[in-house]
């Protein structure tokens, strides 16, 4: 990893953990190490990193190169028809995911962007054919209020709405409860005692302003949290509701008693 730490995007404690479990896995980690080059010395193969101003070499069995993509919108005749892409080469589309000066052309995924996942994708999906078959009579505005997205390491992180970076960044003020997984009895029970609930929340309020979760099933636990932003439901509504015990979803309840308890009357 050339930046400083695994997972830039996630709060530092976040990467902090990741990184860790890996270690005890017995992985190496390098950050801060930019490739620079590979090469190949009889049947050894070696990527040639900088760090730090020196050159380090790796020997490696394989080497999975994995650096980005771009939207394959070329070959289409799009130039031709004066469709204006995006500089990542998406279309640039309207609100309701229409070409602007080709309204009956709609774009939906990662050709349209902005956020390339499969399940936006499919969000999409159903604004560009509502709207392609029943515009001007009725359309509807895509609403991208409240994405979740997992990143599938081991452990998953997955997250929704702000995380502590995010909000620092835009001046946005929050509280912050934690709720760690160690202490969770099904997690205990699977040998999966590690990670963490984080909650941010609207400083003196239930209101949820985005969640971040690490450890085993994430990507499954965070739906809970992205149902009740959606909806506007607070953190006493999920502290109230009855959860299997025992579930990892039960760690979902305990981060809303955790903020219950810093809340007491």
């Amino acid at each position: 990893e050339r930046g400083p730490r695994l997972a830039s995007r996630e709060d530092e404690d976040v990467s902090e953990l990741v990184a860790e479990r890996f270690r005890l896995e017995g992985i190496r980690v390098l950050t801060e190490h930019k490739v620079v080059a590979v090469d190949q010395y009889a049947r050894d193969k070696v990527v040639i990193c900088e760090h730090k101003g020196q050159k380090v070499k790796i020997p490696c069995d394989e080497i999975l190169v994995a650096v980005g993509r771009t939207a394959n919108t070329d070959g289409l005749g799009l130039e031709a028809l004066g469709i204006e892409l995006n500089p990542n080469r998406t279309l640039k589309v309207d609100p309701y995911l229409r070409v602007p000066n080709y309204p009956h052309i709609l774009g939906c995924g990662d050709v349209a962007g902005p956020y390339q996942f499969t399940h936006v994708a499919a969000h999409q999906a159903w604004y560009a054919s509502v709207n392609g078959l029943f515009a001007p009579f009725k359309k509807f505005r895509v609403d991208y209020s409240v994405i979740p997205w997992a990143t599938f390491t081991d452990p998953e992180v997955a997250r929704v709405g702000l995380n502590e970076q995010d909000a620092k960044a835009q001046n946005i003020p929050y509280e912050v409860v934690k709720y760690g997984i160690d202490d969770l009895d099904r997690a205990i029970a699977d040998e999966e005692a590690h990670g963490f609930v984080k909650v941010l929340t609207k400083p003196g309020s239930d209101r949820i302003l985005g969640v971040t979760i690490v450890g085993a099933h994430a990507g499954d636990l965070i739906a809970k949290y992205v149902l009740a932003m959606k909806h506007g439901l607070g953190l006493n509504k999920l502290l109230g509701t009855i959860h299997i015990y025992p579930t990892f979803n039960e760690a979902n309840k305990y981060a809303a008693g955790e903020w219950k308890r810093a809340h007491k009357p």
